[in-house]
């Protein structure tokens, strides 16, 4: 027997080739902790009760509540993974859930989109065109830490005596609440009462109180209001932070060398602190402002000092029992790509000075009346599962807390709630986030788009670097530059292209933003188009075909390919949609046309050169096996045996070296999958089924990317209990820190992909060319299933039980869709019912079995697992 200990497959081998898929991570990068993932579902056969969903939380520490997270008890062992759950933040400004007290703490954090620092990438070995500036964002002064003493004893959670704990963000209003009943080491009690809210509404403001009553006797009481500047080890013990010295993690944000944030200047006065910064390298600038204002008719003197790097307002009182102290406390935040610290400076007056004048109330009503219509607009209601129900509207707010007030600036991948991935941006925005955009706030997905388009420039930077024409967007960024330093798995993605472009479209066929796409999007739409046809070739003595070569697809577990199917069948779309549009232009809007042939320097040859370039895309397909490879060349490879992987070896990616994993049948994440999901009208229902069975078994899931796109194609082609389970996997991926990185941050596109799941997976909604369309599978345990989707200005409730689907128009004036072939069309206030017969195909096994077979050329597959020596 060789090295590879070969298995051949057999009946029982293919069983074991359904692979456990308790996946990990984002991106090559990511993945260092997994866990088993079950919902407790239990075989069965049609007509069997359905199994309950396992319940992936503790609800003694996290009591169901279908509108807040909240946490009844402290806990220790977990701080990383509850700063993160419990993180503030509208999009430009996050803060991470830590105590108020400043400690204990797993990994202090304020982070502001985009603002970054710029840094040398060394490569052991360079070559031309790689990356050469990496881009990491800076953890920026910190505002939340409220330190309190009473009888000169700190109050430290981790040792403290506690009667009562309760901790709790809000769905609705938008707010962190933590309340405590504190015995004193001296026995006296003491009830602290603590708010934390970032704005929605005024984008630059945070707004943080904390209420501290003396219940038994009277004690001296301390708060010591603090601003920190943690990014460069300044913290309130003078250490480095443990987040900045812990060891390699490739999830994780690389460590600065040297100072990041130049002090420009400080001052202080009455009770408001302001300090200045500019980065080193990448010379952005930013300013912080706070105020303080106490209400209290105890005895009580304030003393304020700063410092380059702290500021402190420290509140001495002589507080008697059952009389409040209340400490309010204003912040804002000013960043620029250049703009001098002392306007900054000034902006940060302007927001506290109206804030102040407006109220703290004002601010929570503003809140509240900012979430209720992102609700009215975005909730996904699941009769009968309440702690489903409470994990969809966690995951849906967070998606408010990563592009509610992005604004032009990208969506990161971990939003602002951490600095895992360094604060990047990636594909993840256009493919999971920008649906749930498109169809809840069109605002926010244009502002997206807008945000690419402005990045142009440096995407044709980025094409000349590759030798080609046109524009190639930057894999990993945040100034628009290409920060990936492996370009196998980073570079290589070219399909990131028509991932945009594929946004675009979206965008603009659900909004009717025409102008939109003829003053900006269309440049997109060209220069991605010129570098798909000067990257790809014509095999004229061949199959005559238009072929794709050396590049890496969603799976990154396959790089650097020929005719990867994924980016084919983007790129036929992208290449198709740049004709038509330039065509639709030069008939309707000759004038914006004109302009942008003469901008664009555009020749008629190259829109008949993407047309044909599109419909000659080679797609392949095995007919042998039956399924389409994944690329010209996955098939010829053996299959990795996950069912006999060890679990101490997973995710793979940390336990073999690349070559390893390279020589395999063995996907990180859904690549074919992917693309029967996004251009699944191009593919028959049997051939996604065979498609999805073929590459489910060796599928790891070794990324928050793939189990929300093989709940939708498991929905659709009849494993509705393998659907439930990748789905209630992406649900909790972060609640339950089911992948063991929550602590560096949310999964944004895991929470994007959890609403496309439910929407489009059990909802059964599709879009193709602005055709919206719904073939529900309805899951057997959920009695109906309620969202909202709005389509050119016209917002419509859909409510979908197991016998019909009712829609009703709640905002606009019309909308138009099909149920599986019968048309609907809607009017303003107007409700229509379609009954429904079933739900679409149903198969009752849990996993997607496949008998691997021959190539075509009549050689067997055969499964192995590589030695691994690595503990």
């Amino acid at each position: 027997m060789d090295r590879h200990d070969l298995i051949e497959p057999t009946d029982s081998t293919d069983a074991r080739l359904v692979a456990e898929r308790d996946g990990v991570s984002d991106g090559w990068e990511e993945s260092l902790g997994r866990q088993r993932l079950s919902t407790g579902a239990t075989p069965g056969t049609a007509g069997d009760e359905p199994a309950p969903v396992r319940d992936h939380l503790d609800r003694l520490r996290f009591p169901v509540d279908e509108w807040r997270l909240t946490e009844a008890s402290y806990g220790a062992d977990d701080l990383g993974t509850t700063e993160t759950l419990f993180a503030v933040g509208n999009g430009y400004l996050g803060f991470r859930g830590n105590v108020e007290e400043g400690r204990e703490t797993h990994t202090h954090g304020t982070f502001i989109n985009g603002f970054h620092e710029t840094w040398p990438i060394r490569h052991a070995e360079e070559a031309f065109g790689f990356a050469r500036v990496g881009q990491t964002i800076v953890n920026v002064p910190d505002t939340k830490t409220m330190k309190l003493y009473v009888d000169d004893e700190p109050m430290l959670l981790s040792v403290a005596d506690l009667d009562h704990y309760d901790r709790t963000l809000d769905f609705q209003n938008g707010r962190l609440t933590r309340e405590i009943l504190w015995r004193t080491p001296g026995g006296k009690r003491v009830l602290v009462k603590s708010s934390r809210m970032v704005s929605f509404t005024q984008r630059h403001l945070a707004v943080m109180e904390m209420e501290i009553t003396v219940l038994d006797q009277p004690a001296p009481v301390v708060v010591s209001s603090q601003v920190l500047n943690r990014q460069d080890g300044k913290d309130e013990y003078h250490v480095r932070s443990a987040a900045m010295g812990e060891g390699w993690d490739p999830r994780k944000a690389d460590a600065f060398e040297s100072r990041v944030l130049e002090p420009q200047s400080h001052w202080h006065g009455d009770g408001r602190m302001i300090l200045g910064y500019r980065c080193a390298n990448s010379r952005m600038t930013l300013a912080v402002g706070v105020d303080h204002l106490i209400e209290t008719a105890n005895r009580h003197e304030g003393l304020i000092d700063t410092d380059e790097d702290a500021g402190k307002m420290v509140y001495r009182v002589q507080a008697e029992p059952g009389v409040p102290i209340k400490i309010t406390k204003l912040v804002a935040y000013h960043t620029s790509r250049g703009v001098p610290v002392r306007e900054l400076v000034d902006r940060c007056r302007r927001t506290l000075d109206r804030t102040r004048d407006q109220g703290v109330q004002q601010q929570y009503d503003d809140q509240r009346a900012w979430l209720d219509g992102y609700w009215a607009r975005s909730d996904v209601r699941i009769e009968g599962s309440p702690q489903l129900q409470q994990a969809v509207r966690w995951n849906i707010f967070q998606l408010a807390q990563a592009a509610g007030r992005a604004e032009q600036a990208g969506v990161p991948a971990k939003g602002v709630t951490g600095s895992g991935y360094g604060g990047h941006y990636f594909w993840d925005t256009e493919i999971y986030v920008l649906p749930f955009l498109i169809y809840t706030t069109p605002s926010m997905a244009r502002s997206a788009m807008r945000f690419r388009y402005n990045l142009l420039d440096a995407a044709r930077t980025r094409a000349g670097d590759l030798a080609e024409r046109g524009a190639l967007f930057p894999w990993r960024t945040i100034n628009g530059h290409e920060a990936s330093a492996y370009y196998a798995a980073g570079t290589a993605q070219y399909h990131i292209d028509a991932d945009i472009s594929f946004a675009l479209c979206k965008y603009v066929a659900a909004t009717g933003d025409d102008d939109f796409m003829r003053r900006q999007g269309i440049d997109i739409l060209v220069e991605t188009a010129r570098l798909w046809t000067d990257l790809g070739f014509w095999r004229e003595n061949g199959d005559g075909a238009f072929h794709i070569h050396s590049v890496t697809g969603p799976d990154e577990y396959t790089t650097v390919v020929n005719d990867n199917l994924f980016t084919n069948v983007m790129a036929r779309y992208n290449l198709r949609k740049a004709a038509e549009t330039v065509n639709r232009m030069a008939e309707r809007a000759p004038d914006e046309y004109r302009r942008m042939v003469e901008r664009l320097q555009l020749e008629p040859e190259e829109v008949e050169d993407w047309a044909s370039a599109a419909e000659a895309m080679h797609i392949p397909y095995d007919e042998g096996l039956g399924v389409h490879p994944q690329d010209a060349h996955f098939l010829e490879r053996e299959v990795w045996d996950l069912a006999n992987t060890p679990s101490d070896r997973r995710p793979l990616l940390l336990y073999y070296h690349p070559l390893v994993i390279y020589r395999f049948q063995v996907l990180k994440q859904a690549d074919v999958v992917l693309a029967l999901f996004l251009q699944g009208d191009h593919f028959t229902l049997e051939e996604k089924k065979a498609d999805f069975e073929y590459y489910d078994s060796i599928t790891t899931g070794d990324s928050t990317l793939s189990g929300v796109v093989q709940a939708i194609i498991a929905a659709e082609v009849g494993y509705h209990k393998l659907a439930m389970n990748y789905f209630t996997q992406a649900l909790f991926v972060d609640l339950a820190d089911l992948h063991g990185n929550t602590s560096d941050g949310v999964h944004v596109a895991n929470a994007g992909g959890v609403w496309t799941a439910l929407v489009s997976g059990f909802g059964g909604m599709r879009d193709y060319n602005g055709n919206i369309s719904f073939d529900p599978r309805l899951p057997d345990e959920w009695p109906s299933l309620t969202f909202r989707f709005t389509v050119r200005g016209t917002r419509v409730r859909a409510v979908l039980t197991h016998d019909q689907y009712e829609f009703t128009v709640e905002e606009g004036t019309e909308a138009h869709f099909s149920v599986r072939g019968t048309e609907v069309r809607l009017r303003n206030g107007e409700t229509k019912t379609v009954p429904l017969d079933g739900q679409g195909p149903r198969i009752d096994a849990e996993k997607a079995f496949t008998t691997r077979g021959r190539r075509e050329d009549g050689s067997l597959i055969t499964a192995s697992v590589p030695r691994s020596v690595r503990h």
